[in-house]
């Protein structure tokens, strides 16, 4: 059997080559495997939970961890076997900040200040994004510093809004590895370079309840790397005619200046960012200035809000959500980047508060009380996920994606054979109820999109094959 191997530019390049209708279809096979996964039997389908081994973790060198990730299909088994960064050697000390905003027309509207210069977690000058040659409008960008910025704490006195705990500037969350893939009988036929694959296989996930709201003309980002450009694409790729507004928030500005620097001038890009006239991008790095007042207008206006970045600390406060104000209007949002129980990304009062009762949204077996979280993996992450564990919530608040795919399953068929209205609160809550989605990864999102990716590569004669391996 032949061997087909991908590189991370390769798999790059394929996945820049998807079409709506590509995404569409791959998505579509991961709903189908992560609904097996909830619901299926050994006898059913090789995507069931009991197929799916928990994955492994081993310290590396220099404070790093490598994790091992078996998964399973009905066609297929594989290894995912990654190294990345722990996040244990942080750093709080204040970068320099910015803010700017963008139309694709070129235009800017950017306040700033230019005695300062920005940290750079990447060590590059932040008016000289690395990569293709700085263009006219993200080539002389100057930046504005301060120490701290004030706003409310949870009982409505001023406290101080620090820089939140990231990544020191020589390390990474982004996973180095491969995931190999054998057929059902245990012969190999791929070996697939991680890094890329890992971040569109979770961004694929994170939009499959995205593409069911009824708004989302404004998105908020929180990060600037890989898996941020990838939800953003996705977005654009699913529902580019209907989004006005792309906020990015990140700690470093260089950082996001180079995921715009990508978007403004990369050609795989140019029929996203011009499809839509009305498509505006803006970039706010923390400690500008501004940047209590513009992040709380984000978070407020955001019909829904991506964060993707391995935080220890939440990214906004909870009252932004929490309160009145923040309640007036439904939003989705989705928690992919912290992957440790000692990592958070949203508030847990904003978890608590979701699950509360009076929240009620009883669309699965477990939540016979109050509402829910939407979760890849249960088991996974009561064990994994910081903002689960630290809100306290227990299994009968969390339900599994592949779970609430087939209740979803249920009604709309109801409503196709005439049997009924379905359930119109599922429906109501899923297109524009406030939605929070939880992802700690799991090596079946691996398997399952490479397959897809394979085949997709030998079609379009992509990667290396080695005959008779």
């Amino acid at each position: 059997m032949p061997l087909t191997i991908l590189s991370d530019a390769d798999i790059n390049a394929l996945l820049l080559s998807l079409t709506r209708e590509d995404v569409l279809a791959l998505q579509h096979n991961l709903a189908e495997a992560l609904h097996e996964y909830s619901t299926g039997t050994q006898e059913s389908t090789g995507c069931c939970q009991t197929n799916q081994p928990q994955r492994i973790s081993i310290p590396a060198a220099n404070n790093q961890k490598t994790l091992f990730m078996p998964a399973s299909t009905s066609t297929s088994r594989g290894m995912k076997i990654v190294t990345l960064g722990m996040s244990s050697d942080v750093t709080k000390t204040p970068s320099t900040a910015s803010a700017i905003s963008r139309s694709p027309s070129g235009q800017s509207n950017s306040n700033s200040n230019s005695n300062s210069n920005a940290n750079s977690d990447s060590g590059s000058d932040p008016s000289t994004p690395t990569g293709s040659t700085p263009t006219s409008q993200l080539s002389s960008l100057s930046l504005a510093s301060t120490n701290t910025t004030k706003t409310s704490g949870s009982n409505g006195s001023p406290s101080s809004l620090t820089q939140t705990s990231s990544l020191a500037s020589n390390q990474t969350t982004t996973p180095v590895g491969t995931l190999t893939l054998l057929t059902s009988l245990g012969i190999p036929y791929a070996l697939l370079s991680a890094p890329s694959l890992t971040a569109f296989r979770t961004a694929l996930a994170s939009t499959i309840l995205f593409t069911k709201r009824r708004s989302v003309h404004t998105i908020l980002i929180f990060g600037a790397g890989l898996q941020a450009l990838w939800h953003i694409r996705l977005a654009l790729l699913l529902r580019g005619e209907e989004i006005h507004h792309i906020h990015i928030v990140n700690r470093s500005f260089s950082r996001a200046q180079t995921l715009m620097q990508s978007i403004y001038t990369s050609e795989e890009w140019e029929h996203l960012r011009t499809a839509n006239e009305k498509l505006t991008f803006s970039v706010v790095s923390s400690e500008y200035g501004e940047f209590t007042r513009l992040l709380k207008e984000h978070v407020r206006k955001a019909d829904a809000i991506f964060c993707c970045t391995a935080s220890r600390e939440p990214l906004f406060p909870a009252e932004y959500l929490t309160n009145p104000e923040g309640r007036k209007k439904g939003r989705y949002v989705s928690m992919i980047g912290s992957y440790n129980h000692d990592m958070v990304e949203l508030h847990p009062d904003i978890l608590k508060q979701a699950v509360a009762p009076g929240h009620r949204h009883h669309h699965h077996r477990h939540a016979e009380k109050g509402g829910v979280v939407v979760v890849d993996s249960l088991s996974a992450t009561m064990k994994e996920a910081g903002e689960v564990r630290q809100a306290g919530l227990g299994p009968e608040q969390l339900v599994e994606i592949g779970e609430l795919l087939m209740v979803k399953k249920a009604v709309m068929q109801e409503i196709a054979d005439g049997t009924g209205e379905g359930e119109k609160g599922l429906r109501k809550w899923l297109t524009s109820g406030n939605v929070l989605y939880k992802s700690v990864g799991l090596g079946l999102m691996d398997v399952c999109v490479g397959e897809d990716l394979v085949n997709l590569a030998r079609q379009k004669a992509v990667g290396t094959t080695i005959e008779g391996f």
